[in-house]
C-alpha cells in the first residue's frame, strides 16, 4: 500500500490506507498486490480525467486498474492499480451529500478500489450491488474501528 498526499487539504492519509487494507482484506484480495492511493489537487485530478477518460472539468475519484488478482505471475510484482482522489472535491461535495469531509473522503475510496476489483455502475442494477456493498463495507469498517 502506497499513499502520496500532494494536494493541500488536510486529510487523515493513515485512516484511508487503513481503510483500502480493510477493504482489500474483506475482498480477500492476495497481500501481496499492491494499491496506490494519490491524493492530488482539482487541477492535477481534471487533467487526469481528460487524458484518460476524455471528460472536462474536476472529478471528485479515479480508479486505473493494472492487474487482476491472480493475474499475474508467481515472484513478480503484483499491482491492483492506482486510486487517485481530490480531497477539494470531496470537502466541497460533502455538505450536499449529508457526510462529513472525511466521510465523503471514505466513500469515494471504497468506490475507487471497487472499481479496481472490477466493479462498475453502468447501469441500475450494477449501481445498486457497487453502492451497497459501499454501504457495507464502509459500516464495518466503522464497526471494527470501535471495536479496537
Amino acid at each position: 500500500m502506497f499513499l502520496a498526499d500532494e494536494q493541500e487539504v488536510d486529510v487523515d492519509g493513515d485512516d484511508l490506507v487503513a481503510l483500502v487494507r480493510y477493504v482489500l482484506g474483506e475482498r480477500r484480495v492476495p497481500a501481496d498486490m499492491e494499491v496506490s492511493l494519490l491524493l492530488v489537487d482539482e487541477d492535477t485530478i481534471a487533467r487526469l480525467n481528460e487524458a484518460h477518460l476524455g471528460h472536462t472539468g474536476v472529478t471528485d475519484v479515479l480508479a486505473f486498474p493494472i492487474d487482476e488478482p491472480g493475474e499475474s505471475p508467481p515472484d513478480t510484482p503484483a499491482i491492483l492499480g492506482d486510486v487517485v482522489l481530490c480531497p477539494a472535491v470531496a470537502h466541497a461535495q460533502a455538505p450536499d451529500t449529508s457526510r462529513t469531509a472525511h466521510q465523503e473522503l471514505q466513500l469515494l475510496t471504497v468506490h475507487g478500489v471497487l472499481h479496481l476489483l472490477g466493479m462498475d455502475h453502468a447501469d441500475a442494477e450494477a449501481e445498486r450491488e457497487m453502492f451497497g456493498l459501499t454501504d457495507e463495507l464502509l459500516a464495518a469498517y466503522a464497526e471494527s474501528k470501535a471495536s479496537r
